[in-house]
């Protein structure tokens, strides 16, 4: 059944975000990623292998491997990897916006634990990361960066490493929406919390939609499981009616709410809010949250964005993630030249493209407006000279704020000897101490970069 509205798109991603994004993502900590760490992934206990799949190469070996001390040594990568001097150097270097990488399995009552292998504890260390960023006043894009059943073959970022791919199913689709019901529930309702601004649906689906069925309902379930949660917890959204349940029935009551008003929501969006409430009693008493028991203050939250890769990310007649808009949407554009089949392979083929690019134009016109480039960085398929890196961080800026701006690949990077070509260009901190990338992130080195382009 479809909704009895549909609504535009806002550009609003918080309350004072007529600013342009200037973010960075937090890749690596809460999913870990062993090409960017790869001398402390070893020291934990991981493998480094050609093909992933042939190792301890990812979260999944890894606690598959040794099951007794993966939560402990987790625990400890979580611990350091973000900390709080990473806070501190993210806010003198002007990032008003983080996005965070985020495994399904941190919604640990999802794990099947006969046959599926993950750390456990990260929600708390999420938690943590959070009160942080709050603090000091950055917002927080919650991306759903591995699904479970894995969303595309051979990656480190799914978790693991398999060409088995299962997340395009029923069974797994709708463990992905009960993932987004509890993390709409406590991105309104825990205060550590009240910094997120949005939740990314899926993050890098496989590019061919041939090869992603119902991938396009999921998309409208996707928002309809947030507008939904939302809705139970009488926050407004244009367009959607609630007085929200009566004030003394806390957040189950709320829940149970929707459920009884399934003429607006249809039953796989009710189904998700229905289990998604077993697993928030269950997340409630393993990690004390008592803030979700009684009553709660949601007349001063807004809408969370909901967020899609863009409709160009897939070819082969791909569904547009802007049918499923109900409130505010923003979506999300990853551009790597260092990996081919964009420019030649020099620093003339890279700035005429970079310069001429019309990716926010042509994602306007498919309705996929404001479109952020969550994800990319200063590495090239050359030896580029440190001149070359100050023009080329410049120019994806300058290209990128077009729309509504940007989010680099990665805050950090390993500082070792092994990972020392990696750091050189991937890390935004790096490029920050190099002098790639301007200590006032709005700021260009050359604003006439394109010229001549």
């Amino acid at each position: 059944m479809k909704l009895p509205f549909l609504l535009a798109a806002t550009a609003v991603l918080s309350a004072s975000a007529s600013r342009l994004i200037h973010g960075v993502n937090l890749g690596s900590w809460l999913v870990l990623e062993p090409w960017m760490l790869p001398e402390g992934w070893v020291a934990m206990g991981g493998e480094i292998c050609s093909n992933c799949q042939d190792c301890i190469n990812s979260e999944s070996a890894f606690a598959k491997a040794y099951p007794d001390t993966v939560d402990e040594k987790f625990n400890e990568h979580w611990s350091s990897w973000f900390t709080q001097s990473d806070v501190d150097q993210l806010v003198a270097a002007g990032i008003n916006t983080v996005r965070i990488p985020l495994g399904w399995w941190i919604v640990e009552p999802l794990v099947d634990r006969s046959k599926e292998y993950f750390p456990r504890g990260g929600f708390r260390q999420l938690s943590r990361g959070l009160k942080q960023l709050k603090d000091a006043g950055i917002d927080v894009i919650l991306d759903h960066h591995a699904l479970p059943g894995i969303q595309v073959a051979g990656q480190e970022f799914t978790g693991l490493c398999t060409t088995d791919v299962e997340f395009y199913t029923p069974y797994n689709y709708h463990r992905a929406l009960v993932w987004t019901a509890v993390m709409t529930t406590f991105s309104h309702l825990l205060p550590e919390f009240c910094n997120v601004v949005a939740i990314e649906a899926v993050n890098e689906p496989i590019m061919d939609a041939s090869k992603t069925p119902d991938y396009g309902v999921f998309q409208k379930n996707f928002v309809e499981v947030v507008r939904a949660v939302e809705f139970s917890l009488g926050i407004p959204v244009s367009g959607i009616n609630s007085p929200g349940p009566p004030s003394d029935q806390g957040v189950f009551g709320a829940l149970n709410f929707t459920l009884t008003v399934q003429n607006t929501f249809n039953s796989e969006v009710i189904s998700a809010l229905k289990d998604s409430i077993s697993v928030i009693v269950e997340m409630s008493i393993t990690y004390g949250l008592s803030g979700l028991s009684g009553l709660f203050p949601t007349a001063s939250r807004t809408p969370l964005n909901t967020a899609f890769m863009d409709v160009n990310w897939q070819y082969n007649n791909p569904s547009n993630p802007a049918d499923a808009a109900i409130g505010p949407q923003i979506y999300d554009n990853h551009l790597y030249y260092s990996f081919g089949g964009v420019a030649d392979a020099n620093p003339t083929a890279y700035l005429k493209s970079m310069c001429n690019l019309q990716r926010v134009q042509t994602d306007a016109a498919m309705r996929n407006s404001p479109l952020v480039f969550g994800e990319w960085s200063l590495a090239t398929q050359f030896e580029a000279t440190d001149d070359f890196l100050r023009q080329w961080a410049d120019a994806q800026k300058m290209t990128y704020s077009k729309g509504a701006g940007w989010i680099f690949w990665s805050f950090k990077i390993e500082n070792s000897p092994t990972a020392s070509n990696f750091t050189r260009v991937w890390s935004y901190f790096e490029g920050l101490s190099r002098g790639y990338l301007t200590k006032d992130p709005s700021a260009y080195f050359n604003p006439n970069v394109c010229d001549g382009y």
